[in-house]
């Protein structure tokens, strides 16, 4: 299944070489991939937006709040189970079984008190990530299947981060504006009737049509190197491309990620109230970072990922310096504030749009994999690059506290230069080389 040497690069493998689906529309697919990613951020956004404040508002401390993040933890665990979805049953079964413990979670949540009943909330909270974090797998390997060619991996990965935002918003927005109205019980209830729905979707989703013969074979591979688990991790590295892909998705969001955590608190201290902040860095923002989403799903479909990965970067570049640029103003001024405004929506539109050709990059580095690993290598991958954002997250603030923001800003800049001259030379002679001539069938 593996191609031959001199197309190690990270190249989008000949649907020939894919495993045998049945014929669905592309219609088909991003519907069925775009309402499973949906669901999926349903938990991030519960926790990251709707539960600090309703928590808050009940009476709890910003302490016990604070430490609702350690139950994020299942998503940086999940690739140790990843072989275990990989090598037993099929995707519809993990599918159908996660989305409808997650409907059963929510009922669960429906009958308790968060006024008086933290740990039940966190308890909640801990199974609806275990379940998430184990749906995302099977969904990712279904969706390594299912996507064929670079303009179907971009859209289908554009239906990924956009169908997840969606469901954060959805989460943290859309049931933080009814949950006084409804109440917590009523807001759970509805959650539950729609895991369950989407469950009966995935259920009789054709697109996963023809899976039971393939799962047969994996079995009966998997059931050998169940108690040998090193021979995964061999094959997860043998795989052309990853050790490229790896050192990338740890290293391309750390400048960016830093700027994006940071700059609003500048804008925050000399130019803007929390309002104005609130609107412009959470719902403007947000909409723009969708748009690049898209837009990145859009582009793959006309131009080789290589060049679009090469450009952009270089773009990315120049925008940080603008808002590197903008840190030695400190006098207030409508001007200041419509620059600021500008920075931020052109960073959120570049970071979508960086986020998708990564993702797309990270599934066809994980289409060479061997069939049966091909979900764990996907899930490993994306736990690396979350391990990158979140690590460099949490280290910005330290940073900016001990130096100051001009000079943690140049780190910023400093970071976001690295990843696109490496990018630039993966172009050149590495792992993006043959993709900067390969157009998208």
């Amino acid at each position: 299944m593996k191609p031959a040497y001199k197309d190690h690069e990270l190249k989008v493998q000949p649907t020939a070489l894919l495993p045998s689906l049945p014929p669905s529309t592309m219609n088909d697919k991003l519907v069925f991939l775009g309402l499973l990613y949906f669901i999926q951020g349903i938990p991030y956004g519960l926790q990251s937006s709707l539960l600090p404040v309703y928590l808050r508002g009940a009476g709890h401390s910003l302490t016990r709040i604070s430490l609702t993040k350690v139950l994020y933890f299942p998503w940086v665990l999940k690739v140790l189970w990843a072989p275990l979805v990989d090598r037993t049953g099929t995707k519809r079964c993990w599918l159908v079984a996660t989305v409808a413990g997650l409907a059963l979670t929510c009922l669960a949540s429906a009958t308790v008190a968060p006024e008086s009943q933290y740990a039940a909330v966190a308890g909640s909270l801990l199974a609806m990530n275990v379940l998430a974090s184990v749906q995302d797998i099977a969904v990712d390997g279904a969706a390594v299947r299912l996507l064929r060619g670079q303009g179907e991996l971009g859209l289908g990965n554009t239906a990924q981060v956009v169908g997840y935002k969606a469901g954060s918003v959805f989460a943290g927005g859309g049931l933080l504006a009814v949950i006084d109205v409804a109440g917590w019980g009523w807001m759970f209830t509805l959650l539950a009737c729609v895991y369950g729905g989407v469950a009966l979707f995935v259920w009789g989703a054709p697109v996963l049509d023809g899976e039971l013969g393939r799962a047969q074979g994996e079995t009966r591979r998997g059931s050998r190197d169940a108690v040998r688990p090193w021979r995964v991790w061999r094959k997860l590295m043998d795989v052309p491309g990853t050790p490229w892909t790896m050192l990338y998705v740890l290293t391309y969001k750390l400048g960016e990620q830093g700027a994006i955590t940071m700059f609003p608190l500048f804008l925050l201290d000399h130019h803007m109230t929390a309002r104005e902040l609130g609107m412009w860095n959470g719902v403007v923002a947000m909409a723009f970072s969708i748009c690049g989403s898209s837009a990145g799903g859009f582009l793959l479909s006309r131009y080789s990922i290589g060049l679009l990965m090469r450009r952009v970067f270089v773009i990315r570049t120049i925008s940080m310096v603008f808002q590197c640029s903008l840190l030695t103003v400190l006098e207030p001024s409508p001007l200041m504030k419509g620059m600021s405004v500008l920075s931020l929506s052109v960073q959120h539109f570049i970071a979508g749009l960086i986020t998708t050709l990564t993702f797309t990059a990270m599934m066809n580095c994980t289409q060479r994999a061997e069939e049966s690993i091909q979900a764990t290598h996907y899930s490993f991958l994306a736990t690396l690059e979350v391990l990158g954002k979140l690590s460099f997250s949490a280290l910005a603030g330290g940073m900016v506290d001990t130096v100051g923001f001009p000079i943690a800003f140049l780190l910023f800049l400093f970071l976001t230069s690295s990843s696109a001259l490496h990018v630039w030379r993966a172009t050149e002679t590495g792992a993006l080389k043959e993709q900067l001539k390969e157009q998208p069938q």
